[in-house]
């Protein structure tokens, strides 16, 4: 069971003595290392850290994308490690919201039809007026009927945003997001998420290598060899 002092309101992410494991060789290799974390509902955090430091495997053991080998991980008061694969999909697509690197959009789709085609697939509600306040906090109104070919890296990464929160998760994860982005983009890709946490108190967790756009979160902790070294 989790630690009683770790619950507590107003968390949205609570980890609890959380790690990951892998055999190699016979030996284990810690690429999380016994993490404890709160992660505070509507705040924004960074999480920073060398290239293998364990950064992008926390978050995806957070969003269920990978299964911890020991420790509790609780969402919005589920304790995610105790849910099984089906359920946990379902979990997924109803909480939690994903950005990436790589904005795999559908090239064939519309800006408007990826982002609906992501609605449909989480199979939520369609609500207009939020969609039309998501495109416009994202300022992606006069690109709705563009394809993706037809934007810029900036852009592509806006409507993956949009993708991404169009089934209202409380929950939105974003690993390197401003990667392959310019300097310029990358700052109004986090200027945006400040926006978004203000205008909707949504949850965000952000992995970036970038220090300086770091500093942009309400919050930062740093990884090294898989343990929180600074922030927690």
């Amino acid at each position: 069971m989790p630690s009683a002092s770790l619950e507590k309101d107003g968390n949205m992410v609570v980890l609890d003595c959380v790690s990951k494991i892998y055999n190699v060789n016979s030996n284990k290799i810690h690429a999380v290392n016994n993490v404890s974390y709160c992660f505070e509902e509507g705040i924004m955090t960074s999480i920073c850290g060398k290239s293998g430091s364990g950064k992008s495997t926390l978050l995806h053991l957070i969003g269920g994308l990978d299964c911890a080998s020991e420790g509790h991980i609780i969402i919005n008061n589920t304790d995610i490690t105790e849910v099984k694969e089906r359920s946990l999909s379902a979990f997924r697509r109803k909480n939690i919201g994903f950005v990436f690197q790589f904005f795999n959009l559908v090239s064939e789709l519309t800006v408007a039809e990826n982002i609906r085609f992501a609605q449909q697939i989480s199979k939520t509600k369609r609500d207009d007026n939020y969609f039309n306040e998501l495109i416009h906090t994202l300022e992606l109104e006069d690109r709705l009927n563009h394809l993706p070919g037809q934007l810029s890296g900036g852009q592509k990464q806006r409507v993956a945003i949009a993708r991404a929160l169009i089934s209202k998760p409380a929950l939105l994860l974003l690993d390197e997001p401003t990667g392959n982005l310019d300097a310029e983009s990358s700052e109004a890709v986090y200027s945006i998420l400040q926006t978004l946490r203000l205008r909707f108190n949504q949850s965000i967790i952000v992995v970036t290598h970038d220090v300086e756009l770091a500093n942009k979160s309400d919050r930062i902790i740093t990884l090294r060899d898989g343990q929180i070294v600074s922030g927690g």
